[in-house]
């Protein structure tokens, strides 16, 4: 840049020379030749700037395509690491779902191992119930006397005959001759333990409308028993698949409140914190996730709630407030 300067200050003062020696009278001693001369440095001037000029484009033309070149290499870095986020966000998504799918699993052999102990326990207790019976039958003494107050073959006042029931029962008499009479048909409350697991089979089957039913009535005719806490779940487990999230959060509400204490209690904070978050409600289902890592630490459910957390960028130490 300083030659090129150089160059161009004797240009400039060549051509101003020039210029004077046009203008003023021509003296006696000047002669063509000194002319000729002047002209041919001119002209060498005029070349070298040329040159520095074509000199000066070429590099220009060479920084201008390196410049271009690293916006280039800065574009696609940029689309590259773009298309990697988007492949993390969709792994996370996928890996997100399928833990949701193992956890509903997890859930269901639970259950069926709870309501096997369940069938064993009640098992065990008929059983010793008969062997109870059985007992006494044993031990009761040979030839038993009728009751104090009756006399064989005498009616008791009041009382009926026997081989005959009372008016109106509607049963049949010991003998077998049948006794008129309206009888009021028995109502007819379904087995718990029966209809709880057909709700779950047929939870786990799809048919989530057969499965609302069955579950229903476990929740109606025992309200008191710790399975009527996980149909309530499961409820809620319906409603959520079904995407109407606004039901499924009232169900967990039910068994957060009404059954603390069933094993449920922490998978139900936990798709109660996913709801919220499905409905846009971001914050109110962070405070149920963090509750549910200060309330159950060690669960599988604070596990998958740390993992939300954390694929929401929040900070998932934080102490929920109560």
């Amino acid at each position: 840049m300083h030659r090129a300067f150089t160059l161009h200050h004797r240009f400039v003062a060549a051509v101003v020379l020039t210029a004077v020696l046009a203008l003023a009278p021509a003296r006696a001693h000047a002669t063509s030749k000194d002319i000729i001369a002047l002209q041919t440095q001119v002209q060498q001037l005029l070349d070298m700037m040329q040159r520095l000029q074509s000199t000066l484009d070429t590099r220009f033309g060479v920084l201008q395509h390196l410049v271009e070149q690293t916006a280039d290499n800065a574009n696609q870095m940029s689309q590259t690491v773009n298309a990697l986020q988007q492949k993390i966000n969709q792994q996370n998504d996928g890996l997100s779902g399928k833990i949701d799918t193992a956890s509903g699993q997890v859930q269901s052999l639970n259950d069926s191992v709870d309501e096997l102990k369940t069938r064993i326990a009640k098992l065990d207790k008929s059983i010793q119930d008969l062997q109870g019976q059985l007992q006494n039958i044993q031990s009761a003494p040979a030839g038993t006397q009728p009751a104090t107050g009756t006399v064989p073959g005498v009616m008791p006042e009041g009382g009926t005959a026997p081989g005959s029931s009372p008016a109106g029962t509607g049963q049949p008499s010991p003998n077998g001759a049948p006794v008129s009479g309206n009888v009021a048909p028995p109502t007819m409350t379904p087995p718990l333990m029966e209809t709880f697991q057909a709700g779950l089979r047929d939870y786990n089957a799809a048919k989530y409308t057969v499965a609302t039913g069955e579950f229903q009535d476990v929740i109606h005719y025992y309200p008191m028993e710790d399975l009527a806490g996980s149909a309530q779940f499961y409820l809620g487990e319906i409603a959520y698949r079904q995407g109407d999230y606004t039901e499924a959060i009232k169900d967990y509400n039910a068994v957060l409140e009404g059954f603390s204490g069933n094993p449920k209690a922490p998978a139900a904070q936990l798709h109660k914190g996913f709801a919220l978050i499905q409905q846009g409600k971001r914050e109110a289902g962070v405070h149920e996730l963090r509750q549910l890592i200060q309330r159950h630490p060690q669960t599988p459910e604070a596990t998958q709630a740390r993992s939300k957390l954390t694929a929401m960028g929040i900070h998932n130490t934080a102490t929920a407030q109560r």
